[in-house]
């Protein structure tokens, strides 16, 4: 941020329950894609740089990783408090939606209609994940090394299917020295 960038706002505690309650219920099946746009456009809580590294830190982190990140932007505006309202308010509604979901697909799942709706759906989500990384790379703007590491990555657990801890594992390294290199060039 130059000086002549305005400070960037920071939410209430509310603020924050509120919204990460609408990235639950406006992003079901693709929060991340949400979340990004929510947190860095809309709000300006974030920079693209600062969620890419919440995304990250919670990709590698034990559990889904939109939980991780919600937990860590809650705690870094808020504490323990954040921490258990972003995710809280982000899978709340979700999960009332998803119970109502279950019982309609147990009701009409076998119905083709419904299975070609959910197909269409599925299809959709995997869009807005590819979407909001090409985006994300874009802005990001990575040195060719650390993109040469991103794109290993898609090939080893996309293509190879690879255990993703052992990607992580395996590339880690890689990554922070293309990190590191990129540091010191600039």
């Amino acid at each position: 941020m130059s000086e002549t960038d305005p400070p960037r706002p920071v939410p209430t505690l509310l603020d924050l329950f509120l919204t990460y309650g609408k990235i639950g219920l406006i992003g079901f099946g693709g929060i991340n894609a949400w979340a990004r746009r929510v947190l860095v456009e809309e709000k300006r809580w974030l920079t693209d740089q600062e969620y890419a590294e919440t995304l990250g830190l919670g990709q590698v982190l034990p559990g889904p990783n939109a939980l991780n990140a919600a937990i860590m932007v809650g705690d870094r505006f808020h504490g323990t408090a954040g921490a258990i309202a972003a995710p809280g308010a982000m899978f709340g509604g979700p999960l009332i939606l998803l119970a109502g979901l279950a019982m309609f697909y147990d009701a009409y799942g076998e119905v083709p209609v419904v299975k070609a709706i959910l197909a269409g759906v599925a299809a959709a989500a995997a869009g807005m994940v590819i979407g909001t990384a090409a985006k994300m790379t874009q802005k990001l703007k990575p040195p060719p090394a650390l993109l040469a590491v991103g794109l290993v990555a898609l090939v080893a657990a996309g293509v190879f299917r690879l255990p993703l801890p052992w990607v992580v594992l395996g590339l880690a390294p890689f990554g922070i020295l293309a990190a590191r290199h990129a540091m010191r060039a600039k």
